[in-house]
């Protein structure tokens, strides 16, 4: 953006923003400037009366027969086809299940299954370090006949060859921002013979998807970030219907058999995506994600990716305008083509300064080693308030606020 900004500007903006409305729809304290929703999502006000529900009727007074009186037997594949239309997934191809790394473990190992002879695993040192250490874990399991190598981002495509079993990737970087062209590293990887293994943690409900044009083989990701399920909410996972009924899950739980109840001795995997559950569901967990996946579901993904890319535009301009000459260093790319939606800012006093902008209302993160880490949600996230946010962390670096005692205290989560 070339031309300068102000709050007036900022404020037109809001004025004419369609999604305006959105924002009344969570709970967000006034006076809270909240930049972490690709952390953890905001409280949709829906899901308060919804869990309270399960809790004070399902549970309390239908007991075990709300498994059928209301359904929580399909909660996981409800919530799942709904999720599954926020990706661009073919119908049956999506589901609600465990975390994000066991669902990584599930997918991975799947993969590798697929392809025997084959020994890498490949991805990138910056990819989310619960991916890498699933992958070490299962190849420590396995007996150590595969190796996870890692590439940069810029050499990944050219480090895929026929000894690749599986390219384990997060489409959008959780410290910078940076996002890959699914359908391109997809398209190499299948012309090596690989599979690909996607992590959507910072994608799904962000940017736009579409697993199937892509080809993509099998990818998870989490409830809790642009979904706004609540803190641990359920994750889910993809299978390309193609490898569905030759896929083996290595957890073969009770749900994933292909008839749960029989209660069978030996194990029958179950048809369809099905066969990737493991154990019973976390039915009010489940619930509140509902609530957050349906809320998302009300905008069309283009208009929210719209927003978003303005925002982070708007952001990056701000920080060029307001705060140069205090050793900020914008490591997100600015080309919206290749960031999901955030921005990232690299500072070698990085903790305390975070520190000192939640302690004044404005909720970033902190990521090892140096990033202060903004995302931005459309659905009720103002451009008057990066505007603010701005002006309070130039306020923080003109007094050296950030350098008061307090703010130098390492906390347990970052």
């Amino acid at each position: 953006m070339t031309t300068k900004l102000d709050r007036a500007v900022l404020e037109a903006m809001d004025e004419h923003d369609a999604l305006r409305s959105f924002r009344d729809r969570f709970h967000l304290p006034d006076g809270l400037i909240y930049l972490d929703g690709n952390s953890l999502g905001a409280m949709p006000k829906a899901a308060s009366e919804r869990v309270r529900h399960v809790v004070d009727v399902e549970w309390a007074q239908g007991l075990i027969r709300s498994w059928n009186q209301y359904g929580w037997i399909d909660l996981q594949q409800r919530i799942g086809a709904k999720i599954g239309r926020l990706i661009g997934a073919g119908e049956g191809e999506t589901i609600v299940a465990d975390s994000t790394s066991v669902n990584l473990f599930k997918m991975l190992a799947a993969a590798l299954k697929l392809r025997p002879g084959r020994r890498i695993v490949l991805s990138e040192p910056a990819n989310f370090p619960t991916d890498l250490y699933m992958a070490e874990g299962l190849i420590a399991l396995l007996g150590g006949e595969h190796e996870l190598v890692l590439a940069e981002p810029d050499d990944i495509e050219s480090a895929i060859n026929e000894d690749v079993a599986a390219v384990m990737l997060t489409h959008v970087n959780y410290r910078t921002g940076r996002m890959y062209d699914m359908a391109k590293v997809t398209e190499r990887a299948h012309r090596a013979g690989a599979l690909t293994v996607w992590d959507l943690a910072h994608s799904a409900g962000a940017v736009p998807l579409d697993l199937a044009a892509a080809g993509a083989d099998f990818a998870v990701g989490c409830g809790y970030k642009y979904l706004n399920g609540g803190p641990g909410a359920p994750a889910f996972l993809y299978i390309a219907k193609r490898h569905q009924d030759t896929v083996a899950v290595p957890l073969t739980g009770w749900f994933g058999h292909a008839d749960p109840f029989s209660f069978e001795p030996s194990y029958r995997p179950a048809t369809g995506i099905e066969r990737a559950l493991v154990g019973t569901p976390p039915l009010i967990s489940l619930a509140a994600l509902e609530v957050g996946v349906d809320l998302v579901l009300e905008v069309p993904m283009n208009a929210l990716r719209e927003k978003s890319v303005r925002q982070a535009d708007v952001f990056a301009a701000l920080v060029e305008q307001e705060l140069a000459g205090f050793d900020f260093a914008i490591v997100s790319p600015r080309d919206a083509a290749y960031r999901g939606s955030q921005v990232c800012l690299s500072h070698t006093e990085s903790w305390p300064i975070m520190q000192a902008l939640i302690a004044r209302g404005v909720i970033g993160d902190f990521r090892a080693p140096d990033i202060l880490r903004f995302g931005f949600t459309p659905l009720y996230l103002g451009y008057a308030e990066l505007w603010d946010a701005v002006g309070v962390l130039r306020h923080i670096m003109e007094s050296g606020e950030w350098e008061q005692p307090a703010h130098q205290v390492r906390l347990k989560v970052t």
